[in-house]
């Protein structure tokens, strides 16, 4: 990787380059999702059996959609203990987090007997994607931690889970496992749009949702653009990032392979270092070629950084942070002496890793937060995944007699403003009588 001087030409058309990676999608790929959202709405279970037979199991059944109980007991029984044990201090770690998320019905009083507030309640059902990961053999435990803990703490009562089944038509036993140490129960074998389809216009045999969410490629994030109306979903989420404010505390060594953590995914994926210190961008870069030889991605993540990855040396922190948020990344990790005394100037990220020893992957799996995060710049007006997201609030209006007498003139005025007289009808008649 190139070391850039910023302010410099080379520096901003490189920047520019990274911030304007906003989500787009090819027209041919939008049609392609349309056709399989609108064959699923049409077929139903036949449709899933037939793009599960073309794409992942070629000799996939409909009595195949739904896992059995007796593939979940296998998965349990065959469990290693210690593996349970990892899971259970993950799952414990990110429930303690969204615990924190809950959010109570309020109601406020006033001495004229009106009363206003706002009920919080969950949605009756949710459905979670859940990718197949390198066709089922690198199982995504973790994003279905991530995704169905916020369900499970803001009461969902229903929550179904569809991930694309392997070659043999088998889930692995290591999604089984975590799905079952949750309680979850509705697994379905299904994957990419036409999951989503199902999730959103429910088939003979998966039932319908009011919400979707889970991290996918781009088949499954157009299908949820494409059914967002009908459904909420968490959000459209493009490729990985990570941005780096390092300065001359930062391990050269370490900086290398928190930037390569996040360019492995895809050869999309954006991996940025802001730095004062010429010395630490100089041996970053160093440590990058003598890193990268070993990944076993090594090819996608030399891509990446090739398209969208950069070294750029600031004249102080106060640009570095002055970037970041205009490009307003999906991981910002401050690597510098005072993180803190940085952090309330960060106002665009998905989430802050802050200090040495919080590299993204802790994050990632097991730290707490949510690792369903905004990319492309949404982080600045996008959150990351939570329980808010599978909640809803209903306002709640009360008027005493005492209430309306004193405020109907106004409304009758701002009704007569807007044009509307039914509006101001409404509250004119309650007065004559």
């Amino acid at each position: 990787m190139k070391i850039l001087q910023y302010p410099s030409k080379a520096a901003n058309k490189r920047l520019e380059k990274i911030i304007e990676r906003q989500l787009s999608f090819s027209p041919e790929i939008e049609e392609s999702v349309a056709a399989m959202i609108e064959a699923v709405r049409a077929g139903g279970d036949a449709a899933l059996v037939r793009y599960n037979r073309s794409f992942d199991a070629p000799d996939f059944t409909a009595a195949d959609l739904r896992v059995s109980q007796d593939e979940i007991n296998r998965a349990w029984r065959a469990a290693d203990p210690d593996h349970l044990a990892l899971l259970g201090r993950a799952k414990d770690n990110i429930m303690r987090f969204h615990g924190q998320q809950r959010r109570q019905s309020w109601f406020l009083a006033s001495e004229d007997g009106s009363v206003v507030g706002q009920l919080v309640r969950p949605v009756a059902a949710a459905g979670l994607y859940i990718p197949g990961g390198a066709g089922g053999e690198t199982p995504l435990v973790s994003s279905l931690l991530m995704t169905a803990i916020p369900a499970l703490v803001a009461g969902v009562g229903r929550i179904q889970l569809v991930t694309p089944p392997r070659r043999d038509g088998s889930i692995s036993p290591q999604l089984l496992l975590a799905a079952h140490l949750l309680g979850l129960k509705d697994i379905f074998k299904v994957g990419s749009a036409w999951a989503v389809a199902a999730l959103a216009y429910g088939t003979e045999t998966i039932p319908p949702v009011d919400v979707i969410a889970g991290p996918g490629n781009v088949y499954v994030t157009v299908a949820k653009k494409m059914v967002a109306g009908r459904v909420g979903i968490d959000m459209t989420a493009g490729p990985s990032e990570i941005l780096i404010i390092a300065d001359e505390s930062a391990d050269p060594s370490h900086v290398a392979a928190d930037l390569l953590s996040q360019a492995e995914h895809d050869v999309l994926a954006s991996s940025v270092l802001l730095t004062p210190d010429e010395a630490l961008a100089r041996d970053t870069a160093a440590a990058l070629e003598e890193q990268l030889p070993s990944l076993p991605r090594r090819e996608i993540a030399e891509k990446a950084l090739e398209s969208f990855g950069a070294i750029v040396v600031v004249a102080d922190l106060e640009v570095a942070v002055e970037l970041a948020n205009r490009i307003a990344p999906e991981h910002l990790e401050l690597l510098v002496v005072e993180p803190f005394l940085l952090m309330g100037k960060i106002h665009n990220a998905g989430a802050l890793f802050l200090g040495h020893h919080s590299p993204e992957p802790v994050g990632d799996y097991f730290a707490g937060p949510n690792h369903v995060l905004p990319t492309a710049g949404s982080a600045r007006f996008s959150s990351a995944l939570g329980v808010e997201h599978f909640v809803k609030k209903t306002s709640i209006i009360y008027y005493s007699a005492e209430a309306f007498q004193r405020d109907a003139s106004d409304i009758i005025q701002l009704a007569e403003l807007e044009g509307l007289g039914a509006h101001g009808r409404a509250v004119q008649l309650r007065l004559e009588k």
